[in-house]
């Protein structure tokens, strides 16, 4: 079966969905993007992924190109049409197309594209044996908070960690601390057993994946504190893990070549993972 795009009002084949070649999102990077989880037919958190969407267009001077209800009904009608339950879904807002120039266009109409593919989810949580990631100088501009379509330094980063071998990139702030990955939001748990995310007063992405995690965490009586913390302290820590969308949560077990903790994913990532699959499967955890 072909697969089929929304693009701009239309359902496509895959292979014949365009965009216009002056679209900003394409020559400026003047647009942002959502990706969400579908598991067993329900889209994961799909309100919060919408917030999100809301807030970096705001950021950008821009509206919602269609109601909500719209959104998710073009949501629906693309898993449909592709036959996901398991997978995920893309949704992408530009600016639109207009003739070429830095300024905000008067006219453009803002160009919506949303796709959908199957995906294979983890079966359980002892499916993790943990991964490797590398640190590197985050040189990322200052807004990260705003979910952009511009990702080429986050590309450079996470093909860099591919070819060191490592799943992920850890960026790395001026003063030493581990602000987030190329992809993923970082975690370690301390010395006193609390989960240790990196602030989003930050301006780091506020992964929906990490705010469900935070709030499972809490219901099951783990303290989380959402400060910052250093890549030493992450690489002495007794766990190390990471939260997105595609990746749920993953232990580390090696961050540039020091194995985290044991070398195994630890018991509170292991059981965060079991919650986190809990709650995609069921739409709550089981405790």
């Amino acid at each position: 079966m072909s697969r089929i795009a929304y693009v701009n009002g239309r359902y496509l084949r895959h292979d014949d969905a365009q965009v216009h070649v002056e679209d900003r999102g394409y020559q400026f990077s003047d647009g942002v993007y959502e990706v969400a989880a579908v598991c067993r037919g329900r889209v994961i958190d799909e309100e919060p992924h919408l917030d999100r969407l809301e807030c970096s267009l705001a950021e950008l001077r821009m509206d919602l190109p269609l109601p909500r209800s719209a959104l998710r009904l073009v949501t629906r009608e693309v898993l449909r049409r592709n036959r996901v339950r398991d997978g995920m879904v893309y949704l992408q807002v530009t600016r639109g197309a207009a003739a070429r120039d830095h300024p905000f266009p008067e006219e453009a109409i803002g160009a919506v594209v949303l796709t959908a593919r199957p995906v294979r989810w983890p079966e359980a949580a002892a499916d993790d044996g943990g991964v490797a990631v590398v640190s590197m100088p985050d040189g990322r501009w200052g807004r990260c908070d705003v979910k952009s379509v511009s990702l080429l330094p986050n590309v450079l980063a996470k093909q860099a960690a591919r070819e060191q071998g490592a799943y992920e990139a850890w960026f790395v702030d001026a003063e030493g601390r581990v602000t987030e990955g190329s992809s993923t939001n970082a975690w370690i748990v301390d010395d006193a057993g609390r989960v240790v995310t990196r602030d989003l007063e930050s301006n780091i992405l506020g992964g929906i994946t990490r705010q469900r995690v935070i709030g499972l965490a809490r219901e099951a009586g783990l303290e989380v504190a959402e400060r910052a913390f250093t890549l030493a302290e992450a690489q002495a820590a007794p766990e190390a893990f990471l939260t997105s969308t595609t990746s749920f949560v993953r232990g580390i077990v090696s961050i540039d070549g020091h194995t985290v903790g044991s070398g195994a994913p630890g018991p509170a990532t292991v059981r965060l993972r079991e919650l986190y699959l809990d709650y995609c499967r069921n739409g709550r955890a089981n405790r």
